[in-house]
């Protein structure tokens, strides 16, 4: 019975010895280059496996294809940001963790035409402007001029070719 209990408790101490901390992959921090269109320099259209390699602390990633919900796309959920690979777009969410180059979220609807101008397109609660990288769209928690940035996406693609996810 020693011999049995001694040799359990052996095999438990090799066992811990031998075991190895691995650290939790860390991400640079995120910033979000809204006039230029890139998020830590990664533009909407970058591939996927190059946004893996990037940003290897993602929460999920979907391999490109037809099947997949939306085209597929790198996801940090963690951290409210969005990469549709196949789509060539990028989603900031509400809770968005990191730093963007002008305030956008929580920002109201008539404060953008200093720095965009008018929108190429308009609906009740989003925004459309064409930009130099493409296109960014802003979308609002309410109709009107009172309302606020809820989450915004960028894309390569102009006005007439993005593919947004509902």
């Amino acid at each position: 019975m020693k011999r049995l209990f001694f040799l359990l408790l052996s095999l438990a101490i090799f066992a811990t010895s031998i075991a190895q901390l691995t650290p939790k992959t860390k991400c640079p921090d995120f910033y979000v280059d809204v006039l230029n269109g890139t998020v830590n320099g990664a533009k909407p259209n970058s591939g996927y496996n190059e946004l893996k390699e990037k940003f290897p602390c993602f929460t999920s990633a979907v391999e490109e294809s037809n099947e997949a919900k939306c085209g597929g796309g790198i996801f940090f959920k963690d951290k409210d940001i969005y990469f549709y690979t196949k789509r060539d777009y990028i989603e900031i969410g509400p809770k968005f963790i990191g730093k963007t180059s002008i305030p956008v979220l929580g920002a109201k609807r008539n404060s953008f035409f200093n720095t965009l101008g008018n929108p190429k397109v308009k609906d009740d609660l989003w925004d459309a402007y064409e930009t130099q990288f493409g296109t960014l769209v802003l979308h609002f928690d309410v109709a009107g001029p009172n309302g606020k940035v809820k989450y915004f996406q960028f894309s390569t693609l102009g006005p007439d070719g993005i593919q947004l996810c509902e």
